[in-house]
């Protein structure tokens, strides 16, 4: 299976979680997500009062320079990781 099938197919196991990840899990997904399929952070970080905006930014920032794959690769291995932490129903 191909690196964007396996993160096609965490990208949907994640939504079929047990429990909501944490605030700092669901960043990290964000992040990863936004660097693999957007690549680098593109846009200016949302203004003062924009809290969520700005942690969203912050999280897809924080991976600026991992390549498409190797974004891909982080995150599949998050929602592995997830998978444990939160339990998964696996309904396929």
């Amino acid at each position: 299976m191909s690196v964007e099938a396996l993160f096609n197919k965490a990208a949907e196991e994640v939504k079929v979680l047990k429990q909501r990840p944490d605030q700092g899990d669901l960043g990290s997904l964000y992040g990863l997500y936004k660097q693999a399929t957007a690549g680098d952070v593109n846009t200016d970080r949302p203004g003062v009062f924009d809290f969520a905006g700005k942690a969203k930014w912050d999280a897809w920032n924080a991976n600026k320079g991992l390549t498409k794959e190797q974004a891909m690769g982080a995150y599949i291995e998050l929602v592995e990781k997830l998978k444990e932490k939160y339990g998964f129903s696996n309904s396929s």
